[in-house]
């Protein structure tokens, strides 16, 4: 990646690195992946159900047969939640590290999911019965104020938020948020609704849930494609993205704008499941260069295949009581953060 650093760059002079034919490979072949690992995990569960059997519910179904009735009303919806909800993710945290320009930015370890989790906390406690539309409300705003807990204490450090700091910002509030969490459940006996919703995970999302977040999903990631441009040259340094003409402050607030919406709708109906939006932006940027608009798609197609996958391993390694997905996700999310750590603790 090559950048004249004078805020007054003419677009002619900014030469960024990319592999476009490596990005269609990884969005053509990712599709094929998780449509193959899609029909794999509607086989599979407590139940073996053969390809034939999904075949036949798609195209004949008869609501009779038990098997029918799973795969239609159980593990088509779940499915396409974790399709829906990869994708957000990793595209939110795609958003993120682009505008920051922030390499452990993601909406889980910046408290944006923890402050979801303590407005759900709240409609357990205070409003038993709540529609998905009004969780989903909730999500946003809990996560809105949490952003705005950790980026605004950038305005009482001197020499602002580098990325660690934000990161350590966000740590805290998260920290914070969990612990109104825990005392909202405890005092009002909610623990096991949030306990899990903490665990992270797909059993029961109906197909009510799916229709109402997959519009605004879809749209949030189509308006990321749109922003991308903007996004890689924000990736660049704001002096140079100002030099080319670009509304900064208007295209971080659409950016942030998307990141809510994605991170709330995902984590009302999946729950807190971590470093998706971290683990793979680093990904496809490795794989298809430094320009966002490569990069967001080739993450939704990327997070999506990462979060079936990992739902077949969460149902496979114990069938008859799944392993969280949240705790799956981490083990690998874990190392990987702890890797970008190391290689950032020069920005302490």
């Amino acid at each position: 990646m090559e950048a004249h650093s004078s805020p007054h760059a003419q677009p002619a002079a900014i030469h960024v690195q990319s592999r476009p034919v490596a990005a269609m490979l990884i969005l053509i072949g990712g599709i094929i992946a998780i449509v193959v690992s899609a029909a794999i995990s509607i086989c599979v569960g407590a139940a073996d159900i053969s390809i034939s059997t999904v075949w036949d519910a798609l195209f004949h179904f008869n609501a009779d047969m038990t098997s029918h009735q799973i795969i239609r009303e159980l593990r088509i919806p779940r499915v396409l939640a974790g399709a829906l909800t990869g994708a957000a993710f990793a595209a939110s945290g795609a958003i993120m590290q682009g505008m920051t320009r922030n390499p452990l930015a993601d909406s889980g370890l910046l408290g944006i999911n923890a402050g979801a989790g303590v407005m759900l906390a709240v409609s357990f406690a205070f409003f038993p019965g709540m529609s998905f539309v009004s969780l989903m409300l909730f999500s946003f705003v809990g996560a809105a104020a949490a952003a705005i807990l950790v980026f605004g204490t950038g305005a009482f450090v001197k020499g602002g938020l580098t990325p660690v700091r934000l990161v350590l910002a966000g740590a805290a509030v998260t920290a914070l948020l969990l612990a109104i969490s825990d005392a909202i459940a405890i005092h009002y006996q909610v623990g096991r609704d949030l306990a899990f919703w903490m665990a992270g995970g797909m059993q029961g999302v109906e197909w009510a849930q799916i229709r109402i977040m997959s519009p605004w999903v879809i749209g949030c990631l189509i308006g990321a494609v749109l922003l991308s441009r903007s996004i890689t040259l924000l990736s660049l340094g704001e002096e140079i993205a100002i030099g080319l003409g670009q509304r900064t402050g208007l295209i971080k607030t659409l950016g942030m704008l998307l990141v809510l919406i994605l991170a709330g709708a995902s984590v009302s109906v999946v729950g807190a499941v971590g470093f998706v939006g971290l683990i793979i932006p680093h990904v496809a940027r490795y794989l298809v260069g430094v320009d966002y608009r490569w990069i967001i798609p080739c993450s939704a197609v990327l997070g999506a295949l990462l979060i079936i996958v990992a739902d077949i391993g969460a149902r496979l390694f114990n069938p008859y009581s799944e392993t969280p997905l949240g705790a799956l996700i981490a083990l690998i999310g874990v190392p990987f953060f702890l890797y970008l750590a190391m290689r950032e603790r020069r920005e302490l």
